[in-house]
């Protein structure tokens, strides 16, 4: 491929480069600017005002059978006319560190809530409305009917309404949930004061910057935390907001860090083998006598010479042998010739016996 073709190329790809680029760009303003929801937005940390239904600055007031599933505090009010016949499920704190500890957790979710970036902004009405995750910005909010929020599947996600100056429901109006969306990561930091009409069904965590008024027969899936002024409350129900989780995920977080030292002795015997060579020489001697015959008979031809005299003398005549003939020698000499035959005759006797006895010992020994 020549220098020039390569050039050519390079030039008509340009234009189609420089329109990618233009389309990314387009993308991320989008994104950034939003026509709804950021992605992945954090939860806003209430530290101790999460274990409030109610929380207030001056004062808390109620009429008739209200049902608070958590505590109630005031600070640096330190009074609660109308419990009983007003029921509290968890504490109640007046004017106490508690209630002051509370109260500065609140300021602090508050400006969080009030600081979230990026945002979209909304018209006034939120009635009719279906919004996914996300942070909304409003002048001045009104409810009328019903408004609804779609978690898109995540169960943690975050809604977070920072309203300027005022929140008001009409009667009967409604949040509700599809997807799997939580009242506990719902959030509407309002900039004044907030009133839910009569009969209505709010869902969230509502932190105002001065008071909160519920209606005859209001009901509230959250948490009612008001920072200067006060709560106002009439026949209402306000129930813990329920988190939900992914699946798989805790369900609920552990606080605070663990004291104290283990006590007490471990029981019980340790198990497990040993290991390693034993060391040090056995003591002790055996005992008992083995006990038991030799078996089996002995093998081999037995060596060596028999030692010693054989005794005894051969009985019986030996047979088999010729006997010997005497030749008669003529007799010389003198009258002393007759007296040797004698003695020749018995020293011929003697020889065959000895030589009798020498040939029986010899086959005895060679047999």
């Amino acid at each position: 491929m020549t220098v020039t073709r390569i050039r050519h190329l390079r030039r008509a790809a340009m234009p189609a480069l420089a329109a990618v680029a233009a389309a990314s760009a387009a993308v991320a303003v989008l994104i950034v600017s939003g026509t709804g929801a950021s992605a992945a937005e954090a939860p806003v940390g209430l530290g101790t005002a999460a274990n409030f239904s109610v929380l207030a600055g001056s004062t808390v007031t109620n009429t008739g059978p209200s049902f608070l599933a958590q505590s109630l505090g005031v600070h640096p009010g330190n009074t609660a006319p109308g419990f009983p016949p007003g029921v509290v499920g968890g504490e109640i704190h007046l004017g106490d560190a508690v209630a002051l500890q509370a109260k500065d957790d609140l300021t602090t979710a508050y400006n969080d809530a009030a600081g979230r970036t990026p945002f979209t902004n909304l018209p006034a009405e939120l009635g009719g409305a279906t919004l996914t995750p996300g942070v909304y910005r409003i002048g001045a909010a009104q409810l009328t009917g019903q408004l609804t929020l779609n978690s898109q599947g995540d169960p943690a996600a975050v809604f977070i309404f920072q309203i300027a100056s005022t929140l008001i429901t009409a009667s009967n109006s409604s949040v509700v949930f599809i997807n799997g969306a939580s009242p506990c990561n719902v959030y509407w930091q309002v900039g004044s004061s907030a009133t839910l009409g009569t009969g209505t069904r709010f869902m969230g965590n509502i932190l105002a910057q001065t008071s909160i008024s519920m209606n005859t027969g209001a009901t509230l899936q959250g948490r009612a935390l008001a920072r200067t002024g006060a709560v106002t409350l009439d026949t209402n129900t306000i129930n813990a907001p329920v988190c939900l989780q992914p699946t798989g995920s805790p369900t609920t977080t552990p606080t605070g860090t663990p004291t104290g030292q283990p006590t007490g002795t471990p029981t019980g015997t340790p198990t497990g083998t040993p290991t390693g060579t034993p060391t040090g020489t056995p003591t002790g001697t055996p005992t008992g006598t083995p006990t038991g015959t030799p078996t089996g008979t002995p093998t081999g031809t037995p060596t060596g010479t028999p030692t010693g005299t054989p005794t005894g003398q051969p009985t019986g005549t030996p047979t088999g042998f010729p006997t010997p003939s005497r030749t008669q020698l003529p007799v010389t000499g003198g009258s002393g010739g007759g007296a040797l035959v004698p003695v020749l005759t018995g020293l011929g006797s003697l020889a065959v016996a000895t030589g009798a006895s020498l040939l029986f010992l010899y086959r005895r020994r060679t047999s």
